[in-house]
């Protein structure tokens, strides 16, 4: 079965820090240009970063550049979303993407089903 699993969402206290990860089965993760987006409350779905196959190009919203970073581990599966300097508005669900193209959303896309990141004093 394919499926994509984020986990270490929670809550955190302003300028705290949370790693995000998700976890690929069911296809080799190497094959797939990797991003994250985000979902706020009544806003809608945001790109947050994006990583190539190889983990050696990488991108970043404007709004997490320099507080986030994006990571994979291809011999695990995995990819990850260091955050660090955490602000109120990056409280959102955070979801994990894994896609041919590394720019551009496709229907064959996989998605994850989201981990809640939630930050507040």
């Amino acid at each position: 079965q394919v499926q994509l699993v984020e986990s270490g969402g929670g809550l955190v206290q302003p300028g705290g820090s949370l790693r995000l990860s998700c976890a690929a089965s069911g296809f080799t993760l190497n094959n797939y240009a990797m991003k994250w987006y985000r979902q706020a409350p009544g806003k809608e779905c945001e790109y947050v970063a994006r990583i190539s196959r190889a983990g050696d190009s990488t991108n970043y919203a404007d709004s997490v550049k320099g507080r986030f970073t994006i990571s994979r581990d291809n011999a695990k599966n995995t990819m990850y979303l260091q955050m660090s300097s955490l602000k109120f508005d990056d409280t959102a669900v955070y979801y994990c993407n894994a896609g041919r193209s590394l720019v551009i959303l496709q229907v064959s896309d996989y998605w994850g089903q989201g981990t809640q990141v939630t930050v507040s004093a």
